[in-house]
């Protein structure tokens, strides 16, 4: 692909070829935040911006908070695979994608410096103030693909994000004893609790079983929102701050079905 003008003005374009068309001239109402996952940025920029990988984003973040922008906005990056979220399943086609230059698992789950983390922050502000993005829909790989994918990880600062304005979040209650749900369970209670993580966007089918997507859904949750412990086990933590999340939604249509 030639060059285009930057949609973030502080982005360097470094364009990829791989991209298309947003499906039905869908316009972005998603941030999906990705680690690259590779030992170095520059491997993973290399590896996004070649033909060969089908893979790329809108946006790179590096480690001093450099920020590149590989697609435009309004094309269709390829960075979210099989995915779905509040019924939507072209991800790709309602979302603009970050990689975030990071090893992530691979790596050890290394921290983000606090100039990467700024720029993200930024630039999600940026997008979100341009497109119109509300807060609930600023979402991990690992929300929209839970099981196959675990980035941007438990290690990433989304209470920092909150913090300067980007993203939903509420302070994870403390983590202590009770009850809990875990994989076999099965009954009402369970049922109400996939409802739970339906309602606030996770692709989890409400049948009463706590089987293994429930549980991989719980562990997305988790990754996300109650970081301190990923077990996949709904602990009254994880139940209670998925509760006061669900309430401190607005009341809004589903921006997939309008």
């Amino acid at each position: 692909m030639t060059a285009f003008t930057a949609d973030y003005p502080a982005a360097t374009v470094m364009p990829s070829p791989n991209h298309g068309e947003r499906a039905g001239g869908r316009r972005p109402d998603m941030i999906l935040l990705h680690y690259t996952g590779m030992p170095s940025a520059d491997g993973a920029l290399t590896w996004l911006c070649s033909e060969e990988s089908q893979v790329s984003s809108h946006y790179f973040v590096f480690e001093d908070g450099r920020v590149l922008q590989l697609v435009p906005e309004a094309r269709r990056a390829w960075h979210a695979g099989k995915s779905q979220w509040k019924g939507e399943g072209d991800i790709n086609s309602c979302s603009i994608g970050i990689e975030i230059a990071n090893p992530g698992h691979p790596g050890g789950l290394p921290d983000f410096p606090a100039a990467q983390i700024a720029a993200v922050a930024e630039l999600c502000r940026n997008c979100g103030e341009r497109w119109g993005i509300v807060p609930e829909r600023v979402l991990g790989h690992s929300d929209v693909a839970p099981i196959r994918k675990v980035d941007p990880g438990e290690n990433f600062p989304w209470k920092r994000l909150h913090e300067a304005g980007v993203g939903h979040f509420v302070d994870p209650t403390p983590i202590t004893g009770g009850r809990f749900f875990q994989r076999g369970d099965q009954g009402q209670p369970v049922e109400a609790l996939q409802a739970m993580l339906s309602l606030y966007g996770y692709a989890t089918e409400i049948n009463g079983l706590f089987d293994d997507r429930t549980e991989g859904d719980v562990a997305a949750f988790q990754r996300h929102f109650r970081p301190l412990r990923v077990d996949g086990i709904a602990d009254f933590s994880t139940i209670d701050t998925l509760h006061r999340l669900l309430k401190g939604l607005p009341h809004r249509s589903d921006p997939a079905a309008s």
